[in-house]
């Protein structure tokens, strides 16, 4: 199967080895196009990294709405291989404007799958009970995962909000009229305290509740067969236990991933062996139970460090035998003069950057090729 061009042939073997699926994906009715998409991810993780970016065609470095742009492709001439999308706006807001942030992500999703990229979508859910937005804020917000469970006051409010989603997962049809995947990651960095559905706020029963009546409700009542389903801590977690303290189980989670942003340059501090061995751990995990991992998030603000992409970033990448299938930075404000995590022209690390783009390890858009597609 030939769905890398350029860079390299010699992944291809790895590919052509196995002639069925034999990896543990939760929805055994996922569309055929998931499947594959899920079986190349797990063989792409063998030999190289996707390289991901944080609303990369919705706005950038001082720009906003401009089609078919990205600082990456400024940078590179190829977009990201991995484009980030949010669900923040499917709640908390008007029908009118749901529906509009609904068409500008359906053209964001389904253009990254006509250019063979792949869309995965993050959700900074706004609290359906204090409705004050997805960040804790301490005298304001409710913790509200245990009224969201079944049972729960709000219960029936969470259903209509997942029903949103379903219908948006249902309408993103491309022209060939299959549904695009989307690597689907719900309640992300649930290990702090910074969102209302942190562990100081939630109770490790409840999360496992909501997750598993998330994706069950999605995948079997509302028939949503195009999500890939991604579990992501941030770091507080040292060992493969306390990493799985609140997994919902191997039917609920498609891929391991891990947000890690202080391991790796945060205010000028480094403690790189520490973020190796939390991405070892989640590498092994998947490797155990013949599942996907990936670095879901990580950058380091402003890149003040020229040479961060090659000598920190992906040297890390590549020791220990870590088998990732994608890294994700950032997003890049348009406004913000310093709030970005990806370079544009004339920033610092481009140079480097273009290095990390040409290194074999690393794969973009324009090196995948029928990445949706298997022969045998």
């Amino acid at each position: 199967m030939n769905f890398i061009s350029n860079k390299t042939n010699a992944l291809l073997s790895v590919l052509m080895i196995t002639g069925h699926f034999l990896f543990a994906q939760i929805d055994k009715n996922a569309t055929k196009e998931t499947r594959i998409l899920y079986h190349n991810l797990k063989a792409i993780s063998k030999e190289h990294i996707l390289f991901g970016h944080q609303h990369a065609l919705e706005y950038g470095h001082g720009w906003s709405n401009d089609p078919n742009k990205s600082d990456v492709k400024l940078v590179t001439g190829s977009h990201p291989a991995v484009i980030g999308i949010d669900f923040s706006g499917f709640s908390g807001h008007s029908k009118e404007e749901i529906e509009k942030t609904k068409a500008v992500l359906r053209k964001n999703v389904i253009d990254t799958y006509e250019r063979g990229g792949i869309t995965t979508v993050s959700w900074h859910f706004n609290n359906p009970v204090s409705k004050d937005g997805f960040y804790w804020k301490d005298s304001v917000s409710v913790a509200a995962m245990s009224l969201i469970k079944k049972g729960g006051s709000h219960h029936e409010e969470y259903k209509e909000i997942l029903k949103t989603i379903a219908d948006f997962a249902h309408s993103v049809k491309a022209k060939d009229g299959k549904l695009v995947p989307m690597i689907f990651r719900p309640f992300h960095e649930f290990d702090g305290d910074w969102f209302w559905w942190g562990k100081k706020y939630t109770s490790r029963e409840d999360f496992i509740e909501v997750w598993q009546f998330t994706v069950s409700y999605l995948r079997d009542t509302l028939k949503v067969h195009n999500f890939i389903y991604a579990f992501s801590p941030d770091t507080r977690f040292n060992s493969e236990s306390e990493y799985l303290e609140r997994y919902p189980g191997d039917d609920y989670v498609d891929l391991f991933g891990m947000d890690d942003y202080g391991d790796f340059g945060r205010d000028g501090k480094y403690d790189l062996d520490a973020g190796i061995k939390r991405l070892k751990i989640i590498s092994d995990i998947a490797i155990k139970k013949n599942k996907l991992a990936a670095f879901t998030e990580t950058g380091l603000e402003s890149i003040p460090n020229a040479t961060w992409w090659t000598e920190t970033l992906l040297k890390s990448l590549q020791k220990e035998k870590i088998a990732l299938c994608y890294v994700l930075v950032w997003r890049n404000d348009a406004k913000s003069p310093t709030h970005y995590y990806a370079p544009f022209p004339g920033q610092i690390s481009e140079q480097d950057f273009i290095k990390f783009y040409n290194d074999p390890y690393t794969l973009f858009e324009n090196d995948l090729k029928n990445i949706y597609k298997r022969k045998f």
